[in-house]
């Protein structure tokens, strides 16, 4: 990872045109190229960006063009200077467009390069898989006498999150999601009308189960036959709540 602490401006052209006028920025430049450009406020995004695959390259001003290290720029409000000669220009080609992000760098305070090594990825608690594993040990949470048959099971659009049978010996699927909407009802849709293609699964029920479901699921839901069924994640992994009791 290659950080820039610089006064400096930006071009960006090819399918849209944008510009940022001089001021002080953070360049982030990755591995891979890709360059993220962030100012001191605002939000958490990056100003402008070019995402890889894509071509860096430092371009130097010509010796004939070359100019001394601009001053650092001035603060908010100062009068309106035409803008100075870059000492060095950052271009970023996108692989797969004509897209180009052309970074002007006039007063460079910090360039530094560090090695971050390979990175385990972020760790989530209570996403679906977690709760898929809680719901397969605990089966018996979509009524008793029903028993697990396997997690992700097979189909031919997809794995089912986990596919398990009533206490009357029928086939129930389970879509499971940390936020329950429309989209997830469809997809469980989708599976309960190929799984009851199948003679030797049908009939099969379905149960949509998540941390919280909306309204408008919870009705296309119901409309369509599944069951709702609310995940309360602390309970199902056994965590004590932190409200005070009496007793």
């Amino acid at each position: 990872m290659r950080i820039i602490v610089a006064d400096c401006a930006a071009e960006y052209s090819g399918r849209l045109t944008a510009s940022l006028p001089p001021a002080k920025r953070v360049l982030l430049i990755k591995a891979d190229s890709s360059l993220l450009i962030f100012s001191e406020l605002g939000s958490y995004k990056p100003l402008n960006w070019m995402a890889a695959p894509c071509t860096l390259k430092e371009i130097e001003p010509a010796d004939g063009d070359a100019a001394a290290p601009a001053e650092p720029a001035e603060p908010v409000g100062a009068a309106e200077s035409a803008e100075p000669k870059p000492i060095k220009v950052l271009r970023v080609s996108a692989d797969k467009s004509n897209d180009i992000l052309d970074v002007k760098l006039f007063h460079i305070y910090s360039d530094e390069t560090y090695d971050l090594g390979e990175d385990p990825g972020l760790v989530k608690e209570g996403v679906e898989d977690h709760l898929q594993r809680y719901l397969a040990e605990q089966i018996e949470r979509i009524g008793e006498g029903a028993k697990l048959v396997r997690r992700e099971y097979p189909t031919a659009i997809g794995p089912v999150d986990i596919m398990a049978t009533d206490a009357n010996g029928e086939h129930v699927a389970i879509e499971i999601k940390r936020h329950g909407g429309i989209d997830g009802v469809e997809q469980l849709t989708r599976y309960c009308e190929l799984l009851n293609r199948d003679p030797l699964l049908a009939p099969v029920h379905g149960i949509f189960a998540a941390q919280t479901i909306t309204p408008q699921a919870r009705v296309l839901a119901e409309d369509r036959g599944f069951t709702c069924l609310i995940l309360d994640y602390d309970e199902m992994r056994g965590a004590e709540s932190d409200e005070l009791r009496l007793f």
